[in-house]
């Protein structure tokens, strides 16, 4: 049997479980979405954002792409976000990376000249290295050394969140959301949480918005 064709099986013994159940689980499912939170996460395919929360459909928002990252000219990555905090209103925005990430790893090397565009994703995360460079050289194993630039990389992607126009004007008009950076562990399947930003905190001027519309 092919890997699909499992899948599609695997469907459909899903919702017929579902179902038994709560008869009314997918009409209720299907009215409306009003998830708290987004979640902005790898593309790995081993952190799964709803299984290692524990989270049932319709809880969370989710994004995701290759090491996490929230960059503020990826049109892909502003929708998303707009879309979660100004129309489903969330009340939390998490960044969360994991540890053993083949993103960051490949970012501590040199770039494939096969993989053009993952280079380009991936400079973003390069970037990060060179600005703390001499604080991960100094860490003793390759082992060590991904694992900061991992931590890093999340708390630069949550600076990103807290730089964009989206997040700053909603802090102003309605104290929202709060802003998270977690690290998923895969070798025992914990969060570590790396930091939090409230709604109003202070960020460096240059990238302050002001005069929004009242």
């Amino acid at each position: 049997m092919e890997h699909f064709e499992k899948m599609l099986l695997e469907n459909k013994a899903w919702a017929k479980e579902k179902v038994l159940r709560e008869p009314d689980y997918f009409q209720r499912l299907s009215v409306d979405q009003n998830p708290g939170v987004l979640w902005i996460g790898c593309s790995d395919s081993r952190v799964p954002a709803e299984i290692v929360v524990h989270a049932q459909p319709g809880e969370i928002f989710v994004h995701r792409n290759i090491a996490n990252q929230l960059i503020t000219t990826d049109f892909n990555g502003l929708s998303v976000l707009q879309y979660a905090v100004d129309v489903l209103r969330v009340r939390d925005v998490i960044v969360c990376g994991h540890y053993n990430c083949g993103g960051i790893r490949a970012a501590l090397q040199k770039q494939n000249a096969k993989l053009l565009l993952v280079n380009k994703w991936l400079k973003h995360v390069k970037d990060i290295y060179r600005l703390h460079e001499e604080e991960i050289e100094a860490l003793g194993s390759e082992e060590e050394k991904a694992r900061r630039l991992v931590e890093l990389n999340v708390i630069e992607q949550v600076r990103n969140l807290a730089h964009t126009s989206i997040v700053q004007q909603s802090w102003r008009q309605a104290r929202r959301p709060i802003l998270h950076g977690w690290v998923y562990g895969l070798e025992d399947g914990l969060i570590k949480q790396l930091t939090t930003v409230p709604p109003g905190s202070a960020v460096s001027p240059i990238y302050e918005y002001v005069d929004f519309p009242e």
